[in-house]
């Protein structure tokens, strides 16, 4: 019965009602020891990536992150009449192996970002993060302006308030 009251009150909600506004954020050419310092330093697990124009690019998570510790796995592969085949794209280690040397933002951020307005329902923003299985949601004006980040942690903090 508590799952029903809270759909029904964050119905209304809309993103602009929960997003972190004004966010931290990162450029490209950021050093990426700038960037984790800002992260750790604030304690959040990801940056929107903008432009000069404050438009998104990009984001730069924990996730992105790993690589610099964990480094690139070769790909596997068999020898077959003195050729190599691999069972795996080599072109995945390749992008892994760059986010593992990378030294700026733009050689470990993720492009591809899920974008929403501030005006967008709450409960289908809390969908899509939910079936894209992603924790944060960029908030964009109609210029792709960054604007705001919605997390999963907004929400449970708005949960939060309707059970306190």
């Amino acid at each position: 019965m508590a799952s029903r009251r809270v759909l029904t009150t964050t119905a209304t909600k809309t993103v602009g009602d929960m997003m972190t506004s004004p966010p931290f954020t990162a450029k490209p050419d950021m050093p990426l020891r700038d960037a984790i310092q800002l992260m750790a330093s604030h304690r959040i697990s990801g940056l929107p990536v903008v432009d000069d124009a404050g438009e998104a690019v990009g984001e730069i998570s924990e996730t992105d992150l790993m690589w610099q510790v964990s480094g690139a796995s070769l790909p596997a592969y068999v020898m077959l009449l003195d050729s190599v085949v691999y069972l795996t794209n080599p072109a995945r280690y390749s992008q892994e192996l760059h986010k593992a040397l990378g030294q700026t933002v733009a050689d470990v951020m993720s492009r591809k970002v899920t974008l929403v307005q501030a005006d967008d329902d709450l409960q289908r923003a809390a969908h899509l993060m939910h079936d894209k299985q992603i924790r944060r949601l960029l908030v964009v004006d109609d210029d792709r302006h960054v604007i705001g980040i919605l997390t999963r942690g907004d929400i449970v903090r708005e949960l939060a308030k309707q059970y306190g």
